[in-house]
């Protein structure tokens, strides 16, 4: 009978222990129960380890700027924002980039995110009457990220802990090959998840292209 297989997808605990061993530094078996939410300040003084922490703040901010790019798992278009009773919009924290659909061809509207809340630099106010429709890319913890992204973000983690703990140019250049690769393959689940078309189409909409098999079928 053969061992059935298990199979683990990257955590952060897994993620920190990958960059250490990036740079020959032997694995952690726990981050003690941090949370996502937490700064930089108390991150230093949850691990014993300066250089575990210093790790961590990496990791944090190799994740920060791989979904900053906005990619087809974290952006999500014709996001309705409702105002409140105030006609106030307030935008979660976890908003990276926000839009207002169409904005490019309807030029009534300009918001920007101020004091927490939506603010209109057309009219020069935080008062809404209707509800806003925005296209959002949203920021999301660590594990719940698809794989490839995971990977591409320890990547990049990874070469600026070799940057800057152990100087090392050869290593420097290995990992940034790794971190081309790996970016390679988000760019090939990005092209699979992201249904892209020349014409733009959108959701709820549709296009038949023609197909030469149909012509030889005849």
């Amino acid at each position: 009978m053969t061992t059935p297989t298990t199979i683990d997808l990257d955590t952060e605990l897994s993620a920190v222990n990958s960059i250490l061993g990036s740079i020959g530094q032997a694995p952690v078996t726990s981050l003690g129960g941090i949370t996502n939410h937490v700064s930089s300040s108390e991150i230093a003084n949850t691990f014993e380890n300066p250089e575990i922490a210093f790790i961590y703040n990496l990791l944090k901010e190799a994740n920060l700027e791989v979904q900053s790019e906005g990619w087809s798992y974290n952006r999500e278009d014709h996001y309705k924002f409702t105002p409140d009773t105030n006609k106030h919009i307030f935008i979660p924290n976890n908003v990276l980039q926000m839009d207002v659909c169409e904005e490019e061809l309807y030029r009534t509207t300009d918001v920007v995110k101020r004091q927490g809340k939506l603010y209109n630099k057309v009219e020069h106010t935080y008062e809404f009457d209707k509800a806003i429709d925005m296209n959002v890319v949203w920021l999301f913890p660590f594990d719940d990220l698809p794989q490839p992204f995971k990977r591409l973000i320890v990547a990049k983690a990874a070469g600026r802990a070799a940057t800057q703990l152990v100087s090392n140019p050869t290593l420097v250049q290995l990992l940034a090959q790794q971190e081309a690769y790996t970016r390679a393959i988000c760019l090939e689940y990005e092209c699979n998840q992201g249904d892209h078309n020349f014409l733009g189409f959108g959701h709820d909409q549709g296009y038949r292209s023609y197909e030469p098999f149909r012509g030889l079928r005849r």
